[in-house]
This record gives structure tokens, C-alpha cells and sequence, in this order.
């Protein structure tokens, strides 16, 4: 042994205190403090009705408006998300024509409210007696119909949610597809794809991480914006919970009945987005997080 060499020091083994966080604890159960007595004060107060809750909640009445607001919103989203994707491209597009078009639309029915959108159409009978298809400035028409016949409550408020959806929908879809690095593009196009090949299979998979988020965020507020339509007098679930309560005067666990289903509604577009989200997530992370379900398989398999 060397003589330079120092002796072996026995250092005593290291005391690992965890971290005290006394002000988060303090806070989560002030937190819990409120919770438990929000919810003791709306099981317990006999106001709230829940009896006559039970009775309309899955009355067919109710479940027959829960359908057509299910309906309306499936499809104002379709709607919205194909015309919103022609109206990405068209502001993209180097154009100048399509460009100020898409533009034009994306900033009129940005600046109009929906209930607005939706007087308008329903009265669209009283600007013109017929809808024709023809040739502009000449008596030469292709098709032709009356609009009572072709514009009723239903389909007046899928136009009209279409309409404004489309486009705040293309505005997302442009702020996706101009995330995506500039040399995706430049390599996609060095690769010699055409250009619609470039967009759909190399451009809009990578924008879709980035669009996934907000689009999913607009679909539920078209679930509850859906509520609009009552000015249509279309029985969808608020206009029929409405007149329910104006015939019973039980406005308040009417009301519940309402709130429960679009919390329904909102929970499940939220687990869906949470499953999609994790399917693109793939190209991005090394190993996909588990899901809440996979976690509780692997802690009942520890445990046992």
C-alpha cells in the first residue's frame, strides 16, 4: 500500500428527512372542510327536491331531449371540423382569392353571436321565398325549392352551429398546422409527395397533438352551447326541461336534472379526449403513461 494513500473514513449513514409541506396540507384539508359541507348542504337540504329529481331523470321526455342535444352536437362537430378544415387550407393556401375568402367567412362568423346566427336563419324564409342553385345575373336555374320546406328548427340549428363551429374550428386547425416546424414541411416536400399527400399524411398527424386540446375544448362548449337553440323552440334538453318547470313550477331539481346530464355529457368528451390524446401521444414520448385503469391493475397485483 502506498504510503500517500489516506485512510478509509466510516462516515455514519446519511438520515433521510422527507420534505414537510405544512401550508399544502393545511390547504388540502381546508379544502376538503368546504367540500364535505357543500355537499352535506345540498344532500340534506330538502329544497333542492331530490324526489322529483329521481322522478324526471330519466323520464322519456328528458331522454328524448338528451338525444337530439347529443345529436346537434355530433353534428355540429362533424360539420364544423370539415368545413373548418377546408378553411384552414384556404388560409394557408398562397392564394390570394381563397385566402381572403376563408378570412372574410372566419371573421364574420367570429364576430357574430350564435343567437344571432340562428334568428337570422329562421327567418330566412321572409328575405327569399326559394333557394336556387343557377348561374348568377341570368334566369338560368339548376335546382330550386322553397325554403319553408327546406330550412325547419332542426336543421336552421345544425347550419347555424355549423357555421360559427367552422369557424373558430379552422382558426385552431391553421394554429396546429403552423406549429409544425418548418423544415417537416421543406423534408415532406425533398421526399416528392404531392401536396395533399404532405398535408394529410406528414403535416396535419404531427399539428394534431397541438390541435387535440383546444378542438376537444370547443366540442364541449358546442355540447352546452347547443342550449341555444331553445329560441328555435326545438325540444333538445334545456328548451324541454323549460317547459317542464313552467307547467310544474319545480324549477329547481328540473334544473339538476339538466345539470347532471351536461356534466355527463362533459365528463365523458373529457375521458375521450384523455384516450386520444394519450393515442397521438405515442410518436412523442419514449413509453406511454398508464392509464387510471392500468394503475389500479398494477397496485392490485403488488398488493397481493
Amino acid at each position: 500500500m502506498s504510503e500517500n494513500t489516506s485512510p478509509t473514513v466510516n462516515h455514519p449513514p446519511l438520515k433521510v428527512v422527507p420534505a414537510r409541506y405544512p401550508w399544502r396540507l393545511a390547504g388540502a384539508v381546508f379544502s376538503v372542510f368546504v367540500l364535505l359541507a357543500i355537499v352535506q348542504s345540498i344532500a340534506t337540504n330538502p329544497r333542492w327536491e331530490w324526489g322529483v329529481f329521481r322522478q324526471w331523470f330519466f323520464d322519456p321526455v328528458i331522454l328524448s331531449g338528451l338525444g337530439k342535444t347529443l345529436l346537434l352536437t355530433l353534428l355540429g362537430t362533424l360539420f364544423g371540423i370539415i368545413f373548418g378544415t377546408a378553411l384552414a387550407l384556404a388560409r394557408l393556401s398562397k392564394s390570394y382569392l381563397l385566402n381572403s375568402l376563408a378570412w372574410g367567412y372566419i371573421w364574420l362568423f367570429r364576430s357574430l353571436p350564435l343567437l344571432l346566427v340562428l334568428i337570422i336563419l329562421y327567418n330566412f324564409s321572409y328575405l327569399y321565398d326559394n333557394l336556387s342553385i343557377g348561374i348568377p345575373f341570368t334566369s338560368l336555374s339548376f335546382f330550386s325549392t322553397p325554403t319553408v320546406d327546406l330550412l325547419d328548427q332542426f336543421s336552421v340549428a345544425v347550419l347555424g352551429l355549423s357555421l360559427v363551429q367552422s369557424a373558430y374550428t379552422a382558426e385552431i386547425i391553421r394554429g396546429g398546422i403552423l406549429g409544425v416546424e418548418h423544415g417537416q414541411h421543406e423534408a415532406a416536400a425533398a421526399l416528392g409527395l404531392p401536396a395533399y399527400r404532405r398535408t394529410f399524411r406528414i403535416i396535419l398527424p404531427q399539428a394534431l397533438r397541438s390541435i387535440l386540446p383546444t378542438g376537444f375544448n370547443e366540442v364541449i362548449s358546442l355540447a352546452k352551447g347547443t342550449s341555444i337553440v331553445y329560441v328555435l323552440s326545438m325540444p333538445e334538453l334545456f328548451y324541454t326541461v323549460q317547459v317542464i318547470y313552467n307547467r310544474t313550477q319545480q324549477v329547481i331539481p328540473l334544473l339538476m336534472v339538466a345539470t347532471v346530464w351536461y356534466l355527463l355529457i362533459t365528463t365523458v368528451l373529457s375521458v375521450l379526449q384523455y384516450y386520444v390524446e394519450r393515442y397521438f401521444s405515442r410518436g412523442t414520448v419514449r413509453q406511454v403513461a398508464p392509464t387510471p385503469l392500468q394503475r389500479l391493475r398494477q397496485w392490485r397485483l403488488a398488493r397481493s
